[in-house]
């Protein structure tokens, strides 16, 4: 995960320290499943959350699940776990690491 600066987390709203977290992962991007489905620029899309969200995802769903049913933001914000994981993550200290 690397940094990208401080802002406003796109899933907990937090102000805190940033990563990039990529909708389809890097990982998927050679499948041709994936190649076939979506645009050079989908596959490259990411936005901007706090460490503990982009854990949380990582934590809750493998690189498939991601890239196949969770590959925008809105459907990270629908998703049940994810929702429980925001609300979890929104009522901690923020990590300015």
């Amino acid at each position: 995960m690397a940094k990208t600066g401080m802002g406003e987390c796109g899933l907990c709203t937090r102000q805190s320290a940033l990563t990039a977290h990529h909708l389809i992962p890097r990982k998927l991007h050679r499948r041709k499943h994936f190649r076939k489905h979506f645009e050079k620029t989908e596959l490259h899309a990411t936005v901007l959350i706090c460490r503990q969200c982009h854990g949380g995802l990582h934590v809750l769903y493998d690189e498939m699940h991601l890239g196949k049913s969770l590959n925008s933001i809105d459907k990270l914000l629908d998703d049940p776990q994810v929702k429980k994981h925001i609300e979890w993550v929104a009522r901690q200290r923020v990590q300015w690491q």
